[in-house]
């Protein structure tokens, strides 16, 4: 029942409104079909990047992957609590030591789903930044991956979106966007620091392979006229 409830929502209802009514465009996202299991890892410019990348995942693992969401925003009250968890599907997490009596240690929560099988998409910077600008990745992802070494991560980059639905709005801007899907990847070191250092080169490096195809297909538009 789980599976069909958010079939309908990310697979016919969001799926529609983000690719034709905004106009995302997604690069790459087949590399999740052959994943039981994956760690989704991207930038974050917009609440709407969650909704985007839920999208992409393949619908019999909708139900098994769970967003990453702050406590103090999305938890601060039951009622939105509750629809984090039926739409969105979320983990409700700590961002502060005070917070970690209400929602636990976050580490071991995440951890114990991965235990069982499910996946996880993280947002490292902690926050939303300016749009296409990234802030540094906090050490979460490091702990966890260092702590959950059988589970590979895999590298998105997202471009747009802040300007789809700006840090502060809540209406939604046609705007063209893009969703770039690198390899599913193990973390090569075992040093917390390394592995955030690491996944965070990766965007990056999907960031310049991105807008270097994009330059290229406006070279050949120009020598097309």
């Amino acid at each position: 029942m789980r599976t069909v409830f958010l079939t309908l929502v990310y697979k016919v209802g969001m799926k529609f409104f983000l690719q034709v009514i905004i106009g995302v465009k997604y690069y790459n996202k087949k590399v999740l079909k052959n994943q039981k299991q994956f760690i989704l890892v991207s930038n974050h410019n917009s609440h709407i990047d969650t909704m985007a990348l839920m999208v992409a995942v393949p619908f019999r693992k909708l139900h098994k992957t769970h967003p990453v969401a702050a406590g103090d925003y999305f938890g601060n009250s039951r009622f939105k609590a509750f629809l984090t968890k039926l739409f969105i599907n979320g983990i409700l997490i700590a961002r502060s030591k005070e917070e970690k009596g209400e929602f636990g240690d976050t580490i071991e929560r995440l951890s114990r789903k991965l235990a069982k099988g499910n996946s996880l998409i993280l947002f490292p910077e902690g926050s939303r930044g300016e749009p296409e600008k990234m802030q540094r990745f906090k050490k979460g992802i490091g702990v966890l991956l260092k702590q959950n070494p059988n589970v590979c991560y895999v590298p998105v980059y997202t471009n747009g979106l802040g300007t789809v639905m700006p840090k502060g709005r809540f209406l939604f801007v046609p705007y063209e966007s893009d969703i770039y899907f690198g390899q599913p990847t193990y973390a090569k070191s075992m040093e917390v620091e390394e592995i955030a250092m690491e996944i965070e080169n990766q965007i990056l490096k999907l960031k310049e392979i991105f807008h270097e195809k994009q330059r290229n297909n406006e070279l050949e538009d120009e020598q097309l006229k």
